[in-house]
């Protein structure tokens, strides 16, 4: 069968060609190597006009691997990059939509299914195959990529990626404080369920804070929750950047990577407290929270993201790390002690329509309700006096 065909329907593996690897440089700090380990030119140029727009580092490795995947399918069907096509581009689209990914197979017998709903959290596991959300990451590193040599006089004419002009036009001079206009999506882009965020019920948050077998993993937990910090910030901190009496800390924020405080619950900086009494402060400059095993380094995220497999294995749940902040965000929204721009505030959103989806109902509690509804005594009919049975019966019947 054609090979075009074959990749369309998934059927025909992308071979692993190249790697994206780290530098010394800061532009770019990520650059791309071929199968002979010679740098691709035209993609470090765009990695570098990344870096020098003041994109993260994490964002040029993203964009990177992004286009070594695009260039492993080029170098598959022997295309050079400037004479891809839209139909280039619908191929690599077909095999996303239709491929295995790699990074969902199951190397323990008894982790779940993918795509499998847990029945405790009612969170589904990851699918199979590559995420919508994927996919049209995809395709804007490439349009991007594309956009970038047009604008040096390099590459095709037409950029390979269809866009929409409707969606340009609308949502060009928008206000976030508008609601979003409702807008055709352009060829090749996926639709993507808009899901509320997920966030942990208090009884099952019990039972996770509970499965921690140390006061490090216990604090981390309580200060999670109660400042709403993401993983990496919090687990950068150092001890110059508590704030024991003012009870907040300071992270360097993942959007603006300012350095900004966020309050903490008086538990958590207790639990703190205790962590640092038994393993001692770190050395100046260095992370608070430390590896329990092997030599003393600082904890990283994938160590922190082992210990909630681990406490997930023993309970029969999948929360992730990001599940404390969705966990955080809710508790202030719906406590009613706080506003939603002071929740925007703590939380570091740049939209405050990102916040008010923390107002959303959770499944949850409608069942409690239902169940109340469903248990209460069905109210019983009364009529005025005077008025015969047979007569009451003939009109709203028996």
């Amino acid at each position: 069968m054609d090979l075009r065909v074959e990749l369309m329907e998934g059927r025909h593996g992308i071979p692993w060609l190249g790697q994206v690897v780290d530098t010394d440089r800061v532009h770019p700090p990520y650059v791309m190597l071929d199968a002979t380990g010679a740098e691709v030119e035209p993609v470090n140029a765009f990695l570098r006009d990344l870096a020098l727009g003041d994109c993260s580092a994490l964002t040029c490795r993203s964009y990177g691997f992004g286009m070594l995947r695009w260039f492993r399918l080029l170098w598959l069907l022997g295309t050079e990059w400037e004479r891809a096509t839209e139909a280039e581009v619908a191929l690599l689209t077909g095999w996303l939509r239709s491929a295995a990914n790699p990074q969902r197979r199951r190397i323990r017998a008894d982790s779940p299914v993918a795509g499998t709903v847990n029945v405790r959290t009612g969170k589904s596991s990851l699918g199979a195959g590559y995420a919508l959300r994927t996919i049209n990451h995809a395709l804007t590193v490439i349009s991007g990529f594309y956009e970038f040599h047009a604008h040096q006089g390099r590459g095709p004419v037409v950029n390979p990626v269809p866009n929409s002009a409707q969606r340009r036009r609308a949502l060009g001079h928008r206000s976030p404080l508008e609601p979003t206009p409702v807008v055709g999506r352009a060829r090749l882009r996926q639709r993507v369920p808009d899901r509320p965020p997920r966030s942990i019920p208090d009884r099952l948050w019990d039972e996770l804070f509970a499965a921690m077998n140390c006061d490090r993993d216990r604090a981390l937990l309580e200060i999670f929750v109660s400042s709403g910090a993401r993983a990496e910030e919090l687990l950068g901190i150092t001890v110059a950047n508590v704030d024991w009496s003012g009870q907040r800390i300071y992270v360097i924020s993942k959007g603006s990577r300012a350095r900004e405080a966020v309050p903490v619950s008086p538990q958590g900086l207790f639990r703190l407290a205790l962590y640092l009494d038994t393993v001692g402060s770190p050395a100046e400059g260095e992370p608070v929270w430390r590896s329990r095993r092997g030599r003393d380094r600082p904890l990283t995220y994938w160590a922190m993201r082992r210990v909630m497999q681990r406490a997930n294995a023993l309970l029969g749940t999948n929360w992730s790390l990001h599940d404390l902040r969705h966990t955080a965000a809710y508790r202030m929204a719906n406590g009613g002690k706080l506003t939603l721009p002071e929740v925007q505030t703590i939380m570091r959103h740049a939209n405050i329509q990102t916040t008010s989806r923390y107002l959303a109902i959770r499944v949850e509690e409608l069942f409690d309700r239902l169940a109340d509804h469903y248990s209460a005594p069905r109210p019983a009919r009364h009529y005025p006096a005077g008025y015969a049975a047979e007569d009451i019966k003939a009109v709203f019947g028996g």
